[in-house]
């Protein structure tokens, strides 16, 4: 039997919607521009590094030592801003699956640092070791709709000082695309990560030219920077890998009730922490992150899929693009604890909401329960979702091909096309599902009424068992290990 996807591309973008669909008039993104400006210089931010607030004042900037209070002015911001690069390239080992932030495309990761897992072999919930996490990377590598690499599953069985190394180095090992690393979260993880990175292209200006990784660091919301977080940011601009930055904020808890107030509190934060960046390292490649939620008020925890979730998102992607940054925002991760009914309403809407907006980079896929438990097959199951949104994206063409005209006159009235030259040459062009059952009834029935996650299920340990990542040059797994042992030596555990 013919295999309907063997010819699926390394990674599939989600070609920008024609016109992105505004939830902001042009006067409303001026005005939260403006507000969130005004916060900066009237307010500013808590930056938590004695060294960076030193930089920062030695070049100008309004710095008060004593409340650890930055603040910045609107032409700090705008000289910072116009100093960002607007595109760039996310480069990977396999060039086939280098990602071009352009504008012009979205690219799907995996989602990231769950400490739990839904366990394959017994369904139940369990902690997330380093063995998990190589696992979901080689799975991810496997997946064309998955363009890029967080890390989905935290290595809780290595010890938290070099834990970010210990991940990198198994993504590095287990797939040749793009890796974004989350959870270096101070100079000495980013200096160990840079190192691993430089081991496997060959250096630092090989880095420099092709980084095939980025990372990103989240502000603590209500405006404020834990120290660490910049200054690895800053080992990152210095090394020419991208660094962005991602914001969190929970409506009623950490950001005003307001979903306005929200994207305000927000949008100030990720302003912030480009313009320090761009202040410190001029022509730094960043990004623009939100990941904006609220609290639900009968539980306290985040809704994770409501449609403020959704509004904020399409209004981040807006004032990100409008400040001429990439932007990067969260996509599915739903607050269902399965991949069911909630799960698919969710995902699908906050797919759509992904590919109306515009975003560069959608993040992220697999996570349920909002965002605290990684699943295999759900994992699959938003690959399928994005799959059946890149194909709505590329819209109708209008060729002699695909009007069918002649194809029409030669079946006439009455017809049927299920012989015709034309069916054979251009029906792999549907869309097809993996995952969706079309079955009849009975052929389902016969089959034990499995459902999508059942089939998703089955997916997962076919490409476990069969899918071999692109192996590293010779010689540079030993270089990555002698890197890792030499940083845990100096965290004092070696």
């Amino acid at each position: 039997m013919t295999d309907m996807f063997a010819d699926e591309p390394r990674v599939l973008p989600l070609r920008m919607w024609r016109e992105p669909l505004p939830v902001l008039d042009e006067a409303g993104v001026a005005r939260v521009h403006g507000a969130a400006l005004d916060v900066l210089d009237r307010v500013g931010v808590v930056v938590r590094s004695a060294s960076i607030r030193a930089e920062l004042a030695a070049r100008g900037v309004r710095v008060d030592d004593a409340s650890q209070r930055v603040r910045l002015t609107r032409a700090e911001v705008e000289a910072a801003l116009g100093s960002a690069p607007s595109a760039y390239t996310l480069a990977a080992r396999d060039p086939r699956a280098d990602l071009a932030l352009d504008g012009r495309h979205g690219w799907l990761s995996t989602d990231g640092s769950a400490a739990e897992i839904v366990d394959l072999d017994t369904g139940g919930r369990r902690a997330t070791t380093l063995a998990d996490l190589a696992a979901v990377s080689r799975l991810a590598d496997a997946v064309p709709e998955i363009g890029f690499l967080w890390q989905s599953a935290e290595a809780g069985d290595i010890p938290v000082a070099v834990r970010p190394l210990h991940e990198l180095r198994a993504q590095l090992t287990e797939s040749s695309k793009h890796v974004q690393l989350m959870t270096a979260v101070n100079a000495f993880q980013a200096e160990g990560a840079v190192e691993l990175a430089r081991a496997v292209v060959g250096g630092a200006e090989a880095l420099r030219a092709r980084p095939i990784l980025s990372s990103f660091q989240v502000s603590l919301s209500p405006l404020t920077f834990e120290g660490g977080a910049v200054e690895a940011a800053v080992v990152y601009a210095r090394a020419g890998v991208p660094a962005g930055f991602v914001a969190m904020p929970i409506a009623c808890a950490t950001a005003p009730a307001t979903a306005t107030g929200l994207v305000v509190l927000s949008h100030a934060e990720l302003v912030a922490g480009v313009t320090i960046l761009e202040t410190l390292v001029l022509g730094a490649p960043t990004f623009y992150g939100a990941c904006g939620t609220c609290m639900d008020l009968r539980t306290g925890l985040v809704t994770c899929g409501g449609p403020e979730d959704l509004l904020v998102q399409m209004a981040s992607s807006q004032l990100g693009h409008a400040i001429g940054l990439p932007v990067s925002i969260g996509t599915f991760a739903p607050g269902s604890k399965a991949p069911d009914w909630q799960a698919g309403l969710e995902n699908g809407l906050s797919g759509f909401a992904s590919l109306v907006s515009g975003a560069d980079m959608c993040s992220g896929a697999g996570l349920l329960y909002a965002a605290r438990t990684f699943s295999h097959e759900e994992m699959l199951l938003d690959a399928e979702a994005w799959a059946l949104l890149a194909s709505l994206a590329r819209g109708l063409s209008v060729t002699d091909e695909d009007l069918a005209v002649d194809a029409i006159t030669a079946v006439g009235p009455a017809g049927d096309y299920l012989m015709e030259d034309h069916t054979l040459a251009n029906m792999r062009r549907l869309w097809q599902p993996r995952f969706f059952d079309r079955r009849t009834w009975e052929e389902w029935e016969a089959a034990g009424r499995p459902d999508a996650a059942a089939r998703a299920r089955a997916r997962v340990r076919a490409l476990l068992a069969s899918h071999e990542p692109l192996a590293l040059p010779d010689g540079v797994p030993a270089e990555l290990d002698r890197i890792v042992g030499s940083f845990e030596s100096r965290a004092g555990l070696g």
